[in-house]
């Protein structure tokens, strides 16, 4: 890949692209926890892989106590293995990967306590990248009841209202919720992660996406961090995404997430009902 073969293929359409990168990230990932968790439940992008021929130097066997030792809810605490699932998204932002967008690529690791999204990483692969000589990448986490760890949340900027949406799967109903909001400045970016990565850094103060376009391991580990920050993510009309392991995979009623909990409530009241109604089948009349 670093000469520049990065293994493409269409698996639904141009903007749904697979690189050599997310197959080999995901038989990585889940290579991994499969040798450490026999029975816990994955549930990749890119589907089922075959794991017989991952090289065993991919297989992580380390433990990182930091994390161990973090405070973490009852929901989790109490959890059983038959009732977890992880969601895995090897490369969020596949699009943007082939076209050098490198710092809107994430992997995104979400982890589920029956249907609710409990605990979630993100690597930035390609993190600080244009500063050359300096460190390249990061990965920080966080889990319900524990908080975040490698990353220092940043409140949005007060007096103004920044928004954050696709840049690649835009639809009419997307620049009319947009209209309706009134931002004074929107920023299109790729990759569910990044967005939520946004509003984690005080880039943004709202994600509004009012289109079925990602999909549970999108936002799995997004909303779990979020959450664990003192944000919120939920779908367009303020109902909770499930994510257990038999959940259909595509979030049908959008995603409407914010830096802050008491924020949501404006977008949602702002937001009208008549837009939040037509998203299930926006992207039909893109």
């Amino acid at each position: 890949m670093a000469g520049g073969q990065l293994g493409i293929v269409e698996k639904t359409g141009k903007n749904d692209l697979q690189t050599e990168a997310d197959r080999s990230a995901q038989n990585c990932i889940v290579a991994s926890l499969q040798a450490q968790y026999p029975d816990l439940t994955v549930v990749g992008e890119e589907g089922e892989q075959d794991l017989s021929k991952v090289p065993s130097d991919w297989i992580v066997k380390d433990y990182d106590d930091k994390v161990l030792s973090m405070k973490y809810d009852d929901v989790v605490k109490n959890a059983k293995m038959e009732n977890l699932t992880v969601w895995v998204d090897p490369l969020d932002g596949t699009a943007e990967y082939t076209q050098g967008l490198l710092d809107h690529v994430t992997v995104l690791i979400g982890l589920a306590v029956g249907s609710q999204a409990v605990a979630g990483v993100i690597h930035q692969p390609y993190w600080n990248y244009k500063n050359k000589g300096g460190p390249l990448g990061r990965t920080f986490y966080g889990i319900l009841g524990g908080g975040v760890q490698g990353i220092t949340p940043v409140a949005p900027p007060q007096g103004s209202r920044i928004v954050t949406t696709t840049r690649s799967h835009g639809t009419g109903l997307v620049q009319q919720a947009l209209d309706i909001i009134k931002p004074d400045s929107v920023l299109k970016v790729g990759g569910a992660g990044h967005k939520v990565m946004l509003l984690m850094e005080g880039e943004a103060h709202a994600y509004v996406f009012p289109s079925p376009g990602c999909k549970k391991w999108d936002t799995c580990a997004p909303e779990a961090i979020l959450h664990a920050m003192g944000g919120k993510l939920t779908d367009m009309k303020g109902q909770t995404y499930q994510y257990h392991s038999t959940v259909e995979h595509r979030n049908m009623e959008g995603v409407l997430a914010t830096a802050t909990a008491a924020e949501h409530d404006w977008y949602l009241q702002t937001i009208p009902q008549e837009v939040k109604d037509k998203v299930k089948d926006s992207l039909r009349k893109k």
